[in-house]
């Protein structure tokens, strides 16, 4: 069964607060009445039932190291017996630790990104755990076997010699088609940032990125996806900055598209 477990985490955002709050609100959406309990592909999701709520992680020490040891051996216990995860953030940072856990069981990992940004800045106003760069630290950390990114529409000059360094695949939304998904590989981590999507879409996250992708296009890339999906996070969703759960909604219902395909 599959294991859905909450990371309330935000303090290494470099803008808002707010995705901290972020877990409660999508599992919410799930008891709300206002949804069913299928993915489009006629599969039932729900908890306790297709699969299993761990709960929200709870974090003793706030700094990051100390926060990031605390996801990382949750992760890391909650997948050694081969289980499949989705993580909700918190904001984009945690990724590091939750990839950094799964790939020491299952060694290195194909990683399909979705984002409007990189997050691969080196040290980004000097913070080394910035949700700017959690892919920064996967790479030199060994843990990514490759990176295809999409959704990209804030490419600067250290974004291109990162993606130059480690040999990323990026798919610009200036470029978008759907040809990437024939490249993908198994074993396969997708992590969603849902700045991905167009501020239209999704306006409840921290970062407003004008130009992104609809959510026809999202599903569209999750449901033609062909290789096995290991495990995924869904992060940056903002409660703060939401419209009517508009994108609480949103981050639920890309949830039930995404286990879908992993039963």
């Amino acid at each position: 069964m599959i294991k859905l477990i909450g990371v309330p985490f935000d303090l290494n955002s470099s803008f808002l607060r707010g995705p901290a709050l972020a877990p409660r609100r999508i599992r919410h959406m799930e008891t709300d009445g206002s949804a069913n309990y299928y993915a489009e592909n006629g599969k039932y999701i729900k908890s306790g039932e297709t699969y299993h709520d761990a709960g929200d992680i709870v974090f003793n020490h706030l700094n990051p190291a100390d926060a990031f040891n605390t996801i990382f051996e949750k992760i890391s216990a909650e997948s050694k017996d081969g289980s499949q995860l989705i993580t909700l953030g918190g904001d984009h940072s945690i990724s590091y630790p939750v990839v950094k856990a799964i790939s020491g069981h299952v060694g290195k990992l194909n990683i399909l990104h979705i984002d409007a940004h990189t997050d691969t800045y080196q040290n980004f106003e000097d913070h080394p755990y910035s949700h700017a760069s959690p892919f920064a630290r996967l790479l030199e950390d060994g843990c990514i076997q490759s990176l295809t990114q999409v959704g990209i529409r804030t490419m600067t000059k250290h974004h291109l010699d990162q993606a130059h360094r480690y040999g990323i695949q990026m798919v610009e939304m200036k470029d978008f088609s759907f040809e990437f998904i024939h490249k993908l590989t198994a074993p396969l981590y997708i992590s969603l940032d849902l700045d991905a999507l167009d501020p239209a879409f999704a306006p409840g996250v921290s970062h407003h990125e004008p130009g992104g992708l609809s959510s026809r296009q999202l599903i569209q890339i999750l449901q033609t996806i062909t290789v096995p999906i290991l495990s995924a996070d869904i992060v940056e969703y903002n409660p703060a900055r939401d419209v009517h759960d508009m994108t609480a909604m949103v981050a639920y219902k890309m949830m039930k598209e995404i286990m879908s395909k992993m039963l």
